[in-house]
C-alpha cells in the first residue's frame, strides 16, 4: 500500500457569497492533512443544478496556492476538446502540477445531453474520440482530427501543460474500464465494494496489454469517488448523508447506503482502508456533516488514519 491523496469536495459555500467566510473554509482544508479538492461538473443537472468544472477549479487553485485540484468528473463530451485544452494549458501556467482531470460520460440525466446537442446513447462514442482529441492537443504539437462529433485542422495549444496533467476515467461499466485501458492514466470507481474495485484494476490491467495504442503509463493513479456522513451519532450522521444525497441524485438514499460510509472519522476511515488495500491511491470524499467546519475536521482525521495506515 503506497501514498494516498485524500481530498474534500470544493463546495458551493468555498466558491461563493462572503470571502472572508471563503477563505477561512479554505484555510481549514489547507491546515489539514486534506491533500486536494475536487469539484464536480454539470451543465444541467435534473432541475437545472449545475457548475463548471473548470470555472470552479481555477477559482480554488487560486485562492490555495499550494493544495491540488481535481476535477472530476469532467462531461467532456459535451465540450469541444480545443477549447478544454485551452483552458486546461492555462490552469497548468497557474497551477503547475496542481490540476488532475476525471472525465465521465455523466447519464444520470439524460436530458443534460441531449439539450447540448448530444445523443445520450452515443455519450461514450462521443467520450471517446474527445478523450483522444485532447490528449493529442495538450501535447503542443499541432493536431487534425475527424469524427462524426467534431473535426478540426492543424490545431495546436501551447504551451503544454508540464508536467502533463493526468486523466482519469471515472464510470461503472466495462466500457468505461475499456476507456480506461485505451487512453487514461487511471480509474475513478465509484458505487462498488472493494472486491469488485480490485477486479476493476486487475482487468483494466490485462485490457491495456492488448487494447492500447500506446504505452500504458509507469504507475497507474487509481481513485475512488465516495460520499459519507459525519456526525456525533450513527444515526445523525445517516441523517446528514441522505439529506444531501437525495436532494443531489433525486434517488432514495437506500440506493447508495452500502458503498456511501457514516458515523465517526474512524468508521469511515474502516471502511475506506480495503480499498487502499485493492490499489485505490486517490479518495475524493464528499464529507456531510451539520457545518462545513465539521465535515473539513472530520475528514481531515479520516485523511490522517488513512496515512497512517
Amino acid at each position: 500500500m503506497g501514498e494516498v491523496l485524500v481530498g474534500t469536495a470544493g463546495t458551493p459555500a468555498m466558491l461563493a457569497g462572503d470571502f472572508a467566510q471563503r477563505q477561512r473554509l479554505v484555510q481549514l482544508v489547507e491546515a489539514s492533512a486534506i491533500d486536494h479538492f475536487f469539484l464536480a461538473d454539470h451543465i444541467s443537472f435534473h432541475t437545472g443544478f449545475g457548475m463548471d468544472g473548470l470555472v470552479n477549479a481555477a477559482t480554488l487553485a487560486a485562492m490555495s496556492p499550494q493544495t491540488k485540484v481535481f476535477i472530476g468528473v469532467y462531461l467532456l463530451a459535451l465540450r469541444h476538446p480545443v477549447p478544454v485544452a485551452r483552458q486546461l494549458s492555462s490552469l497548468a501556467i497557474s497551477a503547475p502540477g496542481r490540476i488532475l482531470l476525471g472525465v465521465g460520460v455523466g447519464g444520470e440525466d439524460r436530458h443534460e445531453m441531449e439539450i447540448c446537442g448530444l445523443d445520450p446513447a452515443r455519450r461514450g462514442e462521443c467520450t471517446n474520440h474527445a478523450m483522444q482529441a485532447l490528449s493529442q492537443l495538450l501535447t503542443g504539437e499541432a493536431v487534425s482530427y475527424q469524427c462524426d462529433f467534431f473535426a478540426f485542422d492543424n490545431a495546436r495549444i501551447k504551451p503544454a501543460p508540464k508536467p502533463p496533467i493526468p486523466i482519469l476515467v471515472g464510470g461503472r461499466s466495462d466500457a468505461a474500464l475499456l476507456r480506461t485501458a485505451r487512453y487514461g492514466d487511471g480509474w475513478l470507481g465509484v458505487w462498488r465494494s472493494p472486491a469488485r474495485f480490485g477486479e476493476a484494476l486487475r482487468r483494466i490491467e490485462e485490457l491495456a496489454a492488448s487494447e492500447r495504442p500506446s504505452p500504458p503509463p509507469k504507475a497507474w493513479q487509481h481513485g475512488l469517488q465516495v460520499w459519507a456522513g459525519f456526525a456525533p451519532t450513527k444515526r445523525e450522521a445517516k441523517r446528514h448523508l441522505a439529506a444531501e444525497m437525495e436532494q443531489m441524485y433525486q434517488l432514495p438514499f437506500a440506493k447508495f447506503e452500502r458503498y456511501s460510509p457514516y458515523g465517526g472519522p474512524e468508521e469511515v476511515a474502516d471502511f475506506l482502508r480495503p480499498y487502499l488495500a485493492e490499489g485505490a491511491s486517490i479518495l475524493n470524499i464528499k464529507p456531510c456533516a451539520p457545518t462545513e467546519e465539521a465535515a473539513i475536521e472530520a475528514l481531515a482525521q479520516v485523511a490522517q488514519r488513512l496515512k497512517q495506515t
